[in-house]
């Protein structure tokens, strides 16, 4: 570097300095601001949770508070209603609900088939298939490896 240079750097250098120290104070300023503000919401927040500790729950306007009773405890219940009496339905309303269940019913069957049915998840199929396939080929042939290998570790004598 030349000396002509050398002022330039250092004062760039100043310069950048002299931002970071700024933007940190602001920053600090900042904080300390957000701090103040939170430390009076929870000073506020303490203050009505106390009165409300103090006093109660308040009742909404012109309403008494709801008071809850229990009646019956571990005792048998006392007397049921009635169960509903199915009534008759017309022909015309019960085929009627017959048929759009059923309609529903097969409408569903058909989009599953469908579905089912897309490229894309026979090709996912196919895939799933022969990755297992391959898995399976390779964990046998892991097992007829360890099976020899007990084999002849079992076997008396030097097979050389």
């Amino acid at each position: 570097m030349s000396e002509q240079m050398v002022p330039a750097v250092i004062g760039a250098a100043a310069l950048v300095v002299c931002a970071l120290v700024v933007t940190l104070v602001r920053l600090r300023t900042s904080t300390r601001t957000a701090l103040a503000a939170a430390l009076r919401e929870q000073q506020e927040l303490r203050a009505r949770l106390e009165l409300l500790e103090r006093t109660g729950p308040a009742a909404p306007a012109g309403e008494q508070p709801h008071e809850f009773v229990i009646t019956e405890v571990g005792g048998t219940p006392g007397p049921a209603e009635p169960a509903p009496v199915p009534s008759r339905i017309e022909g015309r309303l019960f085929a009627d609900i017959v048929l759009r269940e059923g309609v529903v019913k097969v409408a569903s069957l058909a989009h599953g088939v469908r579905r089912a049915l897309a490229p894309e998840q026979r090709n996912r199929i196919r895939f799933e298939v022969r990755r297992e396939t391959r898995r399976a080929g390779r964990r046998r042939k892991a097992d007829v490896k360890e099976a020899l290998r007990q084999y002849y570790a079992r076997e008396p004598g030097d097979v050389a």
